[in-house]
């Protein structure tokens, strides 16, 4: 096995926009994709990022990747990390690379003293459930997602 799992630099801005088509055509949201390059090149390597990727290569080859941010538990009192997008290209599945890309995180999460490792997964995508379930999460039944954007954001804004 050849895998390295780097660090996203801000010349890998394209790849990570392929990766975030690629998963958005695999749940059938390529439609919803607005983000751009040049969105990734501010939000994830600009002066003050709050996003962050790493990149994990199989053979010196782009695999795959994982993109994340930190969150907060009021409850707890403690930070968390929100995994927003994990994507493995199909070429290279059934490697262990989404599994390394996890425990990745898990390891920062241990070493930097974090609370939960969080992130939300399509009902119907059942070979992620399964993965999810293989490597310990369960789901929170008791909570579901909430979302305001577009014009119900705009009149909620506008009061």
């Amino acid at each position: 096995m050849s895998l390295t799992i780097r660090p996203a630099e801000p010349a890998d801005a394209g790849l990570i926009f392929d990766f975030v088509r690629e998963l958005a055509e695999y749940e059938k949201l390529l439609h919803e994709v607005g983000a751009t390059v040049a969105d990734i090149e501010r939000d994830v390597f600009g002066p003050n990022p709050r996003v962050f990727s790493d990149i994990a290569e199989w053979e010196g080859e782009p695999a795959g990747f994982v993109l994340w941010f930190y969150n907060y538990s009021t409850f707890r009192g403690r930070h968390g990390i929100f995994l927003e997008d994990l994507f493995v290209r199909p070429a290279f599945r059934g490697r262990g690379i989404a599994t390394e890309l996890m425990r990745h995180l898990a390891r920062r999460c241990v070493k930097e003293s974090l609370d939960r490792f969080e992130w939300s997964v399509l009902n119907w995508n059942e070979p992620a459930i399964r993965f999810y379930r293989a490597i310990g999460a369960l789901p929170m039944d008791a909570w579901t997602l909430q979302r305001v954007s577009g014009g119900a954001l705009k009149k909620l804004a506008a009061g």
